[in-house]
């Protein structure tokens, strides 16, 4: 069976591999998120670098949150540069795919060796 934007998914993902592969762990995740976004617009890919959220707790505005990457206003990518990815950050990446009204996210961890990719699917 195949997952609905495995194509996209497969571009974002070789867009991070070769991210990872020309810097390497070691740095802060917004050098990891402008270069990702770079390589993803030679790309031809579309990408929204944080992207601001109003959060609502019934019917009020609680506060404001900001995604890391949206490509083509499909797949929510969560960037880390941290030990090892836990399951607060895949609840942190479905609640922002809930408050982006979207479906499909990856959380991509640059500290690693190889680089850590995470599928995060809400329905």
């Amino acid at each position: 069976m195949e997952l609905e934007y495995e194509d996209l998914t497969q571009k974002i993902i070789g867009a991070a591999i070769d991210v990872h592969k020309e810097l390497g762990p070691g740095f802060l995740e917004s050098v990891y998120e402008n270069s990702l976004a770079i390589e993803l617009q030679q790309r031809h890919l579309e990408v929204v670098q944080q992207k601001e959220l109003r959060i609502f707790y019934k019917g009020y505005q609680v506060g404001m949150h900001r995604t890391d990457l949206i490509v083509e206003d499909k797949i929510l990518i969560e960037l880390k540069a941290i030990k090892s990815i836990e399951n607060i950050h895949f609840a942190i990446a479905r609640s922002c795919l809930k408050a982006c009204n979207l479906k499909h996210g990856l959380i991509l961890n640059f500290n690693t060796i190889p680089l850590e990719i995470k599928r995060v699917i809400v329905s």
